[in-house]
């Protein structure tokens, strides 16, 4: 029963059920949130446990600082490499144009 006579109290009754439905909704919303981010979480710790195996398998090691400094040391060689090979490039081109200008002088 409405013990306000000029009926404010069912305006607040509503506006309380309307805030209540409001706050449910919400509430439903983190509830799914919740079970899609713990799932999430699922998968990728499952995914993270299968890239530490190969990772352990590939590198034999799966810690992250030390693969680190694997990639670092497998760059610097590339570059050992490849400035190696650019020297054998160049000596190969001087000694092609050194066998061109005897070719040439000779003829």
């Amino acid at each position: 029963m409405n013990s306000n006579p000029n009926g404010t109290g069912t305006n607040q009754d509503a506006q309380l059920e309307q805030e209540l439905n409001g706050l449910r909704r919400q509430y439903e919303q983190l509830r799914d949130q919740k079970v899609r981010t713990e799932q999430q979480v699922t998968d990728l710790s499952g995914r993270l446990e299968a890239l530490k195996v190969q990772a352990l398998a590939d590198y034999g090691t799966s810690d992250p600082a030390e693969l680190q400094a694997l990639l670092q040391q497998k760059r610097h060689e590339n570059e050992r490499v490849v400035a190696e090979y650019r020297e054998h490039i160049q000596q190969i081109q001087a000694d092609l144009a050194t066998v061109e200008s005897s070719v040439d002088g000779e003829g």
